[in-house]
């Protein structure tokens, strides 16, 4: 018995065209400041799709200098960094 050939990917399905994304852009949402040290989420290009970090303040200043980034507001759902901040 024959079996048909596979389609190849690139007949087989429409790719989905992704949508354009500037790679230069940088963004930085500030989670928490917990003593010295800062949480934020970090962001290339789209600023939902990010990764979570932690630096001392010195080393956060500097990354989003190197960076250029631009800062974004907390979530909606999130305490504003100073509620998280210890006493």
């Amino acid at each position: 018995m024959l079996l048909p050939p596979h389609p190849s990917p690139a007949t087989s399905l429409a790719s989905p065209v992704a949508p354009a994304v500037d790679i230069t852009r940088r963004f930085v949402r500030v989670t928490a400041e917990r003593g010295a040290f800062v949480e934020f989420d970090f962001a290339i290009g789209w600023p939902e799709l990010s990764v979570e970090l932690v630096l001392p303040r010195a080393a956060f200043e500097e990354f989003c200098a190197r960076n250029a980034v631009t800062f974004l507001e907390p979530k909606p759902d999130e305490p504003t960094p100073q509620d998280d901040e210890e006493t």
